[in-house]
């Protein structure tokens, strides 16, 4: 019956919200999401193909509604009886599954997709990467989760540039997705499989798919954006790091001069184990516990008081246990077999904390979304040489368009800001495959005139590609024209200015572009 009867969404999340003592106007908002995103999902399942189904995708909104969401308020903007902090469209608690939002429907979405989501996605070793990827994770697949309702109302494809929240961690979350899949990432950012290690994943399958080096270079440069962001959304979340910065490179000048490092250990083990030996002469005295139970409450203040000796002891067993670890550390630093190993892990670990001393932050960050498109475009030629039938090349005709539309600053889009000389060659190889399946019409042999027509409807925001037809035409100058309709609909009329020879596309007759 499930396959027969069309499940009405509406009566679900109404029955959701019955149990809720949401507000009426919180009520009717989420409504009305709802109803925009299923009137919505059809085109932005035809333009991105790999994405949620709508079933999928609207279950998800509702379960978490319905189990992250226990206080939803919308307030006035203005309105000084609230939580949102200034500069900001939303507060949210996920602890106590709390939001607060102004009656932006986009941002009421966009909340409830970070409440949903958990702070800590990897454990790398590297709290620092660790912090800012699973951040970035959390920013990215927000946003690309927004994206029914902020850029499809049902009849056309528009983006807003001043509507998204990141357009660096946008775009780069978009190329993963197309890189690894969008149901890798929506596992990973929702920890679908908790025993899975989705950070070595990720990792495996890069290198799998794409080759070792080009793999590592995307992981490098992810990573470094991702501190970057950091840096630029929450600065206040890098201070401990200004302090261990320092510590690392402190530590990575000494290991340049190995005896003196091996030194500067055995006195920093000596001093730890004298710090034991005091533990366990208190720890077995109870004359020396007292005291120091004394002692150390004399300076602490009220709420942070030791509230027994029993307690005191139990916090002393843990200091020594985790002295007892640093020693243990210590010992595997001096192992020869451990040294170069641990002086690399320091290099690498020095290299991203560097990152905080970039000043241009700005420029930076633009700098480095650009190289990484330059990865980006190298894995995407590696995808069309492994894709063999129609469908799967029209699916890559459509991803390519989709890509060539992500913006890539706040006035720009991909096709507009990345060098031709790095989408050109993969735009034509893609033509040439799509061709050579019968996937498209071959409208002229000449392989630069087929480029640019195919620039130019890329460039059109049609949501079905096989509805899209062209007509070339000459005006009264004698200058070349290429009208692209979306259906019977004129879209755009664009110059063929760089065309030389294109007599042999057929003019004023309208053509289509699909087999």
């Amino acid at each position: 019956m499930k396959k027969i009867v069309k499940k009405n969404f509406n009566d679900e999340l109404e029955s959701v919200l019955e149990q809720k003592e949401f507000e009426e106007n919180v009520k009717s908002t989420l409504l009305s999401i709802l109803y925009k995103i299923e009137a919505a999902y059809r085109d932005i399942s035809i333009v991105k193909p790999d994405i949620y189904t709508k079933e999928e995708y609207i279950k998800k909104l509702i379960w978490t509604i319905q189990y992250q969401c226990d206080s939803v308020k919308l307030v006035r903007m203005g309105s000084e009886d609230t939580c949102i902090p200034k500069h900001a469209t939303f507060f949210i608690d996920k602890e106590k599954k709390k939001l607060e939002c102004y009656p932006i429907e986009r941002k009421v979405l966009y909340a409830i997709w970070k409440l949903g989501k958990k702070e800590c996605l990897l454990k790398s070793g590297n709290s620092l990467i660790d912090m800012a990827l699973s951040d970035f994770l959390n920013v990215g697949n927000t946003i690309d989760f927004v994206e029914p309702l902020r850029d499809f109302n049902g009849y056309s494809w528009t983006t807003l540039f001043t509507e998204i929240e990141s357009i660096a961690h946008n775009l780069i979350y978009q190329n993963l997705r197309i890189l690894v899949g969008n149901q890798f990432l929506t596992n990973w950012v929702f920890r679908q499989e908790m025993m899975i290690d989705y950070y070595d994943e990720l990792k495996e399958n890069l290198n799998n798919e794409y080759g070792q080096k080009l793999a590592g270079n995307i992981i490098k440069e992810w990573i470094t954006i991702a501190i970057l962001l950091e840096r630029k959304f929450t600065p206040e979340k890098m201070l401990p790091y200004e302090i261990e910065k320092k510590r690392v490179e402190k530590e990575f000048v000494e290991m340049q001069d190995k005896p003196a490092y091996i030194e500067a250990i055995t006195k920093q083990k000596l001093k730890l184990s004298k710090k034991i030996k005091e533990i366990d002469k208190i720890l077995n005295s109870k004359v020396l516990l007292q005291q120091e139970y004394i002692k150390r409450n004399e300076v602490l203040p009220l709420d942070k008081k030791i509230f027994s000796m029993r307690v005191l002891s139990q916090q002393m067993k843990q200091e020594r246990e985790k002295i007892c670890q640093r020693v243990e550390t210590l010992n595997q630093h001096l192992n020869p077999k451990n040294y170069v190993r641990y002086k690399k892990e320091l290099e690498q670990k020095y290299k991203y904390l560097a990152l905080l001393d970039i000043e241009d932050l700005e420029k930076a960050i633009q700098r480095y979304l650009v190289r990484f498109q330059k990865r980006f475009l190298m894995c995407f030629s590696m995808q069309i040489d492994k894709h063999n039938t129609k469908q799967e090349i029209i699916t890559l005709l459509y991803q390519f368009r989709y890509y060539l539309q992500l913006p890539i600053t706040r006035e720009k889009h991909v096709y507009e800001e990345i060098p031709e000389t790095l989408i050109k060659p993969v735009m034509q190889k893609l033509l040439s495959k799509a061709e050579e399946l019968k996937a498209i019409q071959k409208i002229t042999k000449n392989e630069e005139t087929m480029y640019q027509i195919w620039k130019a409807i890329f460039a059109v925001r049609a949501i079905r590609l096989e509805d899209v037809s062209i007509k070339l035409t000459k005006d009264k100058k004698d200058q070349y024209i290429l009208q692209v309709f979306d259906e019977d609909m004129f879209e755009e009329k664009i110059p063929m200015k760089k065309l030389q020879e294109m007599e042999e596309v057929k003019l004023n007759k309208k053509l289509k572009i699909f087999d």
